[in-house]
């Protein structure tokens, strides 16, 4: 099996982690938000180290690729990236929305669920796409402004697993018997490995040069332009 050094950068968490034989031998994660330009590449250089008193040598690296922060995914594609042309391997790229539904699937398994994962964008508008057990996509993913109908149908035909950093502010407007909310899962590079082994086995590779994260389409405008304009023209009113 490969050696691998994983990236993840979507959110306010910062991680890398070093596996090889699909067992992770260096991991460094932070969770304070906002340091991502400051700790990535302080976390690289530990793993890279790692991986060098170990004798090993890295055949890939694996990146999460979104949807998620702008910024947060230039810094760990552009640190991936540059790895990749520097020691001339291969770069694996990982869905983030997978990456969390493969997080919950295997430590929160529910019986018949459906895994919803969410990240969050602003006000009540997530990041979003829908797996079955068998971490298969049911529903692409999409940019979702939350309303009690938006997963509607799929809570009528049974349970639906909420998860991730869009989940906890959608509770009150999701008011379903059948919605289970699964608190504090988030994307850390450490449970990149399956996935991003099961990719190198595939050769399911990305060009380095070309590569880009998913970044999702925008939201449509959730104010009526009427009221943006009096709000401009009438700031204090």
């Amino acid at each position: 099996m490969p050696c691998i050094l994983h990236i993840e950068t979507s959110t306010d968490v910062c991680s890398a982690a070093l596996s090889n034989d699909g067992v992770v031998i260096e991991e460094k994660v932070s969770y304070e938000g906002h340091s991502h330009a400051t700790l990535l590449g302080l976390y690289v250089a530990d793993c890279l180290k790692r991986a060098k008193e170990s004798g090993l040598s890295l055949d890939a690296v694996a990146v999460s690729a979104g949807p998620g922060s702008y910024t947060g995914l230039r810094i760990g594609v552009s640190m991936a990236k540059g790895i990749c042309f520097g020691l001339g391997i291969r770069l694996i790229s990982v869905p983030t929305l997978e990456l969390l539904a493969s997080t919950v699937i295997r430590n929160h398994s529910e019986k018949d669920a459906l895994y919803c994962a969410m990240l969050d964008a602003r006000r009540m508008e997530v990041y979003a796409a829908i797996y079955n057990q068998a971490r298969e996509q049911v529903r692409e993913a999409k940019a979702d402004i939350v309303t009690a109908k938006t997963y509607a149908s799929y809570l009528h035909e049974g349970k639906v697993c909420f998860f991730g950093n869009g989940s906890e502010k959608c509770k009150s407007v999701i008011d379903h018997p059948n919605a289970v909310f699964i608190p504090d899962v988030h994307p850390v590079a450490a449970e990149m490995v399956s996935l991003a082994e099961e990719r190198y086995a595939k050769d399911q590779f990305e060009d380095v040069a070309y590569f880009e994260p998913f970044y999702l389409k925008e939201f449509q405008a959730t104010i009526a332009k009427n009221k943006v304009l009096g709000e401009v023209l009438h700031p204090h009113k």
